[in-house]
């Protein structure tokens, strides 16, 4: 009996030297893939050159904006005098409302004609017009995230001692946090709410254009929105561990509810809304059917799924986007909503929001799948992104399902994530 066992563990040691053999291989060839991939060269190259022609969202729009700014600016750090990535934070928050408030994007006021918003004007920025999209409830949570990606990127910790009308910037992203708390979360849920909107979308449905809070929204929750508040939770403890004993029981707290209320278990992903009243579809239409891409990855950042329900939801999404060819996982969602469902003409079937294929946010997927080890799925998922950077010359905004480039040719932010994306996994295989 003891020689049995013995033999039997002998054998059970040849197969474990065997298994860590083939992944050491395995390893091996992809750490020389990843070294050896031209197209991540001229990409990160591409990535630099585009985002050293500015700071707005791309050549479509003329705002800085601080949901994209917040992905491209540690790139911007690399290119940029630092005073200047600093003066883009301070002018969001000189234009902070009282409230805590924070503006979407600001333009100089010689360019706002034809834009058509309802224009924010402080007299601690005069340079500047403001636009808050409000139907959307992430510019808060960006602008904490911003702040920490670039204390981390420079080590200026002195930035948030720095005073913007007698308040420090430390205490101004704290009054952002506040703004959430008290101006949008709900008691019942324990989570912060927005409009009805596709994933992390800013387009509600109720309207032509669909961007501005009105007397038709359907409030909801998502779950975009409560990840992007936790993240801002932990990078503001981080930055100011002082606060750590107010901001760290509404973060677990508000991280139970996530589970507890969007997270469905049985179909392993998470519910589009939760509804506050009513929702603004048809009684018939089930929207659980819909996975949000988009959300998931955010919510991956905030630490919300195990490994086991990271890998779930790649493959979840890997299998979206062969139901319908599309050219990545950054495909918004799948399936879309029906066509007349949001009354934005932009908004149909696999457009735009409602199912366009962003790199913007697919590329923050790929950065989770390296964070959590999955880097084989990562490279793979990556080359469609990079392969089509490369073919259209540019970082388009989005593509169709038949991978055709849409909107602004120069979008920083897919520049931003993209750039991430290479450099980690070069990091991962030089540190092999």
């Amino acid at each position: 009996m003891k020689y049995l066992f013995s033999v039997s563990l002998a054998v059970l040691l040849v197969m474990c030297d065997q298994k860590k053999s083939t992944e050491s291989v395995k390893d091996a060839g992809l750490k020389t893939e990843i070294l050896n991939n031209e197209g991540f060269g001229f990409v990160k190259k591409k990535a630099i050159e585009i985002v050293q022609t500015g700071f707005n969202a791309g050549d479509g729009y003329g705002e800085v904006w601080i949901r994209d700014y917040n992905t491209f600016i540690e790139l911007s750090c690399e290119v940029y005098p630092l005073e200047e990535i600093k003066e883009n934070l301070l002018v969001f928050f000189r234009m902070q409302g009282e409230d805590g408030n924070v503006i979407d994007g600001f333009i100089p006021k010689s360019n706002v004609a034809g834009h058509g918003y309802d224009y924010i004007y402080t007299d601690m920025e005069p340079r500047y017009a403001g636009h808050k999209n409000t139907v959307e409830t992430d510019q808060e949570a960006s602008l904490v995230q911003a702040v920490y990606k670039y204390v981390k990127k420079t080590g200026d910790t002195d930035f948030l001692n720095m005073e913007v009308g007698s308040i420090s910037i430390a205490d101004r992203l704290e009054h952002a946090l506040d703004f959430l708390m008290n101006h949008r979360f709900n008691e019942r849920y324990g989570l912060i709410w927005g409009a009805t909107t596709a994933d992390w979308g800013d387009v509600q449905p109720e309207h032509d254009w669909g961007v501005y809070l009105t007397e038709d929204t359907h409030y909801a929750i998502d779950i975009y929105d409560n990840a992007m508040f936790l993240i801002a939770i932990d990078n503001f403890i981080e930055m100011v561990p002082d606060r750590k004993s107010k901001w760290q029981p509404i973060r677990d707290e508000a991280a139970v509810k996530v589970r507890q209320h969007l997270w469905d278990e049985d179909n392993q992903k998470f519910i589009p809304h939760i509804y506050i009243k009513d929702s603004p579809f048809p009684e018939d239409f089930d929207e659980n059917e819909i996975y949000y891409h988009g959300g998931t990855a955010v919510a991956i950042e905030a630490g919300l799924l195990s490994k086991e329900e990271i890998k779930i939801s790649l493959d979840k999404m890997v299998e979206n986007v062969k139901a319908v060819d599309a050219g990545s996982i950054g495909l918004t969602m799948y399936p879309a909503y029906p066509e007349g469902y949001f009354k934005n003409k932009g908004m149909y079937p696999y457009g735009y929001q409602n199912g366009g294929d962003w790199t913007w946010f697919g590329g923050r997927m790929i950065q989770q799948l390296i964070l959590n080890g999955f880097i084989r799925d990562a490279y793979d998922q990556l080359l469609p992104m990079t392969d089509r950077v490369k073919e259209n010359d540019g970082f388009f905004e989005w593509y169709t399902i038949k991978n055709e480039p849409k909107g602004s040719g120069t979008f920083r932010g897919s520049a931003g994530v993209l750039y991430s994306s290479i450099s980690m996994l070069e990091d991962w295989a030089e540190k092999e």
